[in-house]
């Protein structure tokens, strides 16, 4: 099926998940559309917020003119593939274009924070992918086990260079840093940032 077909296919899925109750994304993956429930826990979600923060008080310095934001998607015809990442650096006047995703080419960074249920998705066909667009960095966040990877200098479907780092580490994160010691992990109510087990 050709991507003209399946975006076709990602946006009437997208209008009938807005009849639907919850939140809902649609993809465009290597077996076709996909539409998937988003529900993120609120350490999720408060990742996301801090990286956000982070990044958008840095931007105007090193790139005037972009923003780091919690979406839209993001499409790649020549590969066939459109994504959701958890949070995109993008320049802020994207936003007011007609239309459901961002040209891949006008993404500079990309973040996902590791869900507990699918860890192999950003890992693994994710990082093929973002590779391929040619996503500058990629940012992975895994509140799971308290890690941090940075991903860069694509080339193919691969990227060149992987950085690791924990939870409380400075990360430099391309033109950026990224404090992560109020970073929390997945973990039962009360437990702190070096808390174990997943949830």
């Amino acid at each position: 099926m050709d991507y003209a077909r399946m975006r076709a296919i990602a946006e009437d899925l997208l209008a009938y998940a807005e009849r639907l109750e919850g939140a809902w994304t649609v993809e465009i993956g290597p077996s076709g559309p996909i539409l998937a429930m988003a529900r993120p826990s609120k350490r999720h979600h408060g990742t996301v917020h801090r990286i956000r923060d982070q990044l958008d008080a840095q931007l105007p310095a090193t790139h005037p003119g972009y923003i780091c934001a919690n979406g839209p998607e993001i499409e790649h015809p020549e590969i066939g593939r459109m994504r959701h990442p958890d949070a995109l650096v993008i320049p802020e006047d994207v936003l007011d274009e007609q239309g459901l995703a961002v040209d891949a080419t006008r993404v500079l960074a990309v973040v996902e924070i590791v869900s507990p249920s699918n860890p192999d998705n950003d890992y693994g066909v994710k990082l093929t992918e973002y590779a391929a667009m040619g996503i500058a960095h990629y940012l992975i966040v895994d509140p799971r086990a308290g890690t941090i990877e940075v991903h860069s200098d694509p080339c193919g479907d691969r990227y060149r260079s992987k950085d690791p780092y924990i939870y409380g580490d400075s990360v430099p994160f391309g033109a950026w840093t990224v404090e992560t010691s109020a970073f929390r992990r997945y973990g039962k109510a009360g437990d702190d940032k070096a808390g174990t087990g997943v949830g």
